[in-house]
């Protein structure tokens, strides 16, 4: 599985160490994680390690033999169940250690919280502000299904019972967080591997308020993710169009014009940012523009 990942079109590949390892094979599997760090081409990927969570006996040998073993080809570690702001510092603190005595740059190695507990959410600002090592706070489902006691064995999924989604908002609340602290919010998986249609449903409510991801956890669900997560093409033309026209009617040439009209759609400040959002986005999936700004003819000189 681990050699099959590196071939991916995926932009950040996690090595497990927790759910989906059994108890008894947990020191073997860092050896393996090590050796996949090592030896494997991640050209292009963020390569992340979930440790198992702080409430196992397992987690500082994770992250010591992880680190030492393979610090140089690893860029975050993913700290399961995250539920306070002091596990977060605890990670940082173990980090730091380790980068200082194997002469890497102190902070370099990247931090990834999950959210899975009703715990964790109420205190995910805390987290999200515990180090400045934080770079992504995700959301993980299944068990937060369990700790909130939610009667459903479909995860990620809509409920027949309840009218609406019943994770909108635990996913605003992370999204918030999120971009309050400037980092990626990240959606977890949806469990029914072969339901396309399932997870492409899943992964559109989030990626309408605004998330930046979700997790695959099949080679069938990538294609789906990259499309939803990434601006239809009319949509990421329109916002450049709005950037172009903004700044030239802003500037000298243009009349220093802060509102205009672009068609007929007024466009000011507030739009360029809301633009800026979706071009940002249409440009880090690769698309490429389809239509130019043409200034006015005769405005502004």
């Amino acid at each position: 599985m681990l050699g099959k990942a590196q071939g991916l079109p995926a932009d950040q590949v996690f090595c497990d160490l927790e759910d989906s390892v059994a108890p008894g094979a947990k020191q073997a599997a860092r050896a393996n994680v090590v050796a996949a760090l090592n030896e494997g081409d991640w050209t292009g990927r963020t390569r992340v390690v979930r440790v198992n969570d702080l409430t196992t006996r397992w987690t500082y040998r994770d992250v010591i033999e992880v680190v030492e073993g393979a610090g140089a080809n690893l860029d975050c570690v993913m700290l399961p169940k995250a539920q306070s702001a002091a596990q977060v510092a605890w990670l940082d603190l173990l980090l730091t250690q380790i980068e200082k005595v194997l002469g890497f740059e102190v902070g370099r190695i990247g931090i990834e919280a999950q959210i899975e507990t009703a715990l964790g959410l109420s205190n995910v600002r805390e987290i999200a502000f515990a180090s400045p090592r934080i770079e992504t706070i995700i959301f993980g489902p299944a068990d937060f299904m369990a700790s909130i006691n939610m009667p459903s064995l479909t995860v990620g999924a809509l409920s027949p019972d309840y009218p609406g989604d019943p994770f909108h908002y635990v996913l605003f609340k992370i999204l918030e967080t999120a971009r309050a602290r400037g980092v990626q919010a990240i959606d977890g998986p949806f469990l029914q591997i072969r339901d396309t249609e399932g997870f492409r449903a899943t992964a559109a409510r989030s990626a309408a308020l605004g998330f930046d991801g979700k997790w695959v956890l099949h080679p069938g669900q990538i294609e789906a993710a990259n499309e939803i997560y990434a601006p239809r093409q009319a949509d990421y033309d329109h916002a450049e169009l709005i950037m172009d026209a903004y700044a030239w009617h802003t500037s000298a040439e243009g009349g220093l014009t802060g509102a205009v009209m672009l068609g007929d759609e007024m466009i000011d400040e507030a739009s360029r940012k809301m633009a800026e959002v979706v071009a940002g986005k249409g440009r880090a999936a690769g698309l490429a523009r389809t239509r130019k700004f043409e200034p006015p003819v005769g405005v502004g000189r």
